[in-house]
């Protein structure tokens, strides 16, 4: 299952901004394997690939035919699960304030999404895409440090290039 978050991780860091409906629907993946990991921890591997990609796919579905709702619930779900991903990199103890942390960051993801689209969405997929990504690896806390922000890196450059070369009316 970590080859599948690879690649999951890598089509945000490359396509989160330009395929919106991907964004949401890779998000929605993302938290469905962490939190029915947690929550669920005990079933097998085919169930839980199953809540993620059942989640992954009400996420695209909502892109495709409500956005306005898709990007309050995308801008919502990526902050906080940006927020722990970066306390988990970090090593942040959330403690038992560890939803209003996700609350707090849910809420910054929705607002970010809804008045800088292009750059939040560039963003948060690049910071999502490069925590799924090294979240699979077995290195040490340093190396995982310096390749979350290289892969971080890249995907906002990347995808800040796609930007670029859209013609001005797009983007």
């Amino acid at each position: 299952m970590g080859v599948l978050n690879i690649f999951v991780g890598i089509a945000l860091l490359i396509l989160g901004r330009k395929l919106f409906w991907l964004f949401v629907a890779c998000v929605g993946f993302a938290v469905g394997f962490t939190y029915a990991k947690q929550l669920w921890g005990t079933q097998s591997a085919l169930v839980i690939l199953v809540i993620a990609l059942v989640l992954g796919l009400i996420g695209a579905l909502l892109a495709i035919f409500l956005e306005r709702v898709a990007i309050a619930v995308a801008g919502f779900v990526a902050g906080g699960y940006t927020t722990m991903a970066m306390m988990t990199l970090f090593g942040i103890e959330g403690g038992q304030l560890l939803w209003l942390v996700y609350v707090i960051g849910g809420i910054i993801g929705a607002l970010l999404l809804f008045f800088i689209f292009d750059w939040a969405l560039i963003a948060l997929s690049s910071i999502i895409g490069a925590a799924l990504i090294i979240q699979q690896l077995e290195f040490s806390p340093t190396l995982k440090m310096t390749l979350f922000f290289g892969f971080l890196l890249a995907g906002f450059v990347f995808q800040t290039a796609l930007l670029h070369r859209e013609p001005s009316g797009e983007g």
